[in-house]
């Protein structure tokens, strides 16, 4: 995933800090316990949000406890692991092993290609469990080297399908909150698609590399531009959001979608002014 999916902790409490470490930390134990200590490596914010947001929506039981970490050997870490943490683990090895597969055939990577080949089989079961998923990520995937063949200059059309994508995997199983769901998915990809873009846009344009915002980038109103249409894109995942009837977590998952996702775009702003953070 892109990794800017995350909390503001400064704005955060004690206490929802804490809850969201055990999230994160009982995602990372099952992709462990699941997929290795490869599928431990590929542990993200993204996946943790979606994780939370699932699990508040349908009210899943929680199982706490506590477990030791490599990163923390000092004392055992809490965890905190619902029906959909597995879900959120699977979502996130579906994606990486494309990311792997994408990275081989652009970079010829091998250190992707051996990755790939490791996930693969756990890849054939997930076609198998997860088609709609699969399908939609597989779409995306086409969509996106078509883009990047062509030096798409249509932005909407670029973003949307990552939007396309994600819409599927924020849905577990069709059901009466499916609507309100895509359009979190759709939203939320169509940002994260734009935020990666604008912070590779540098390299992109000294490597040759495609990037959406190429011509946008030459604009007067380059800057303002892009965070209008990345705030408006969070309004709308905001609105879907608050369409939900999601009371636990309520706030921590308002942190994220609020102000959290732009704690990533605030350094990047930082960076290219040449001011410190």
């Amino acid at each position: 995933m892109f990794g800017y999916v995350n909390i503001n902790r400064g704005e955060l409490k004690v206490r929802e800090y804490e809850l969201y470490r055990s999230y994160y930390c009982g995602l990372c134990r099952k992709l462990r316990e699941k997929y290795g200590f490869l599928g431990q490596l590929t542990l993200s914010y993204d996946m943790t949000f979606l994780v939370i947001l699932l699990s508040a929506l349908y009210e899943s039981a929680q199982e706490r406890g506590k477990t030791f970490c490599a990163l923390h050997p000092g004392r055992k870490q809490p965890v905190v692991r619902t029906d959909y943490t597995e879900y959120g683990a699977d979502m996130t090895i579906l994606l990486t092993y494309h990311h792997f597969m994408d990275d081989w055939q652009d970079e010829k990577s091998l250190s992707h290609l051996t990755g790939a080949r490791l996930l693969k089989r756990h890849y054939k079961k997930l076609q198998k469990q997860y088609p709609r998923q699969c399908r939609a990520v597989e779409k995306a995937i086409l969509g996106l080297r078509r883009a990047e063949r062509t030096n798409c200059p249509d932005l909407d059309k670029a973003a949307g399908y990552t939007g396309a994508m994600l819409q599927e995997l924020f849905v577990p199983e069709p059901d009466v909150w499916q609507e309100q769901l895509r359009a979190m998915g759709m939203a939320m990809g169509e940002f994260l698609y734009l935020m990666d873009a604008y912070e590779d846009l540098e390299e992109d344009l000294k490597k040759g590399r495609y990037n959406p915002l190429a011509r946008l980038s030459k604009e007067p109103d380059y800057e303002e531009t892009c965070e209008e249409m990345m705030r408006v894109l969070m309004a709308s995942a905001a609105a879907a959001f608050e369409k939900l009837p999601v009371l636990k977590n309520a706030e921590l998952l308002r942190n994220i979608i609020y102000a959290g996702v732009w704690t990533k775009y605030d350094r990047i702003r930082l960076k290219k002014s040449g001011k410190k953070d």
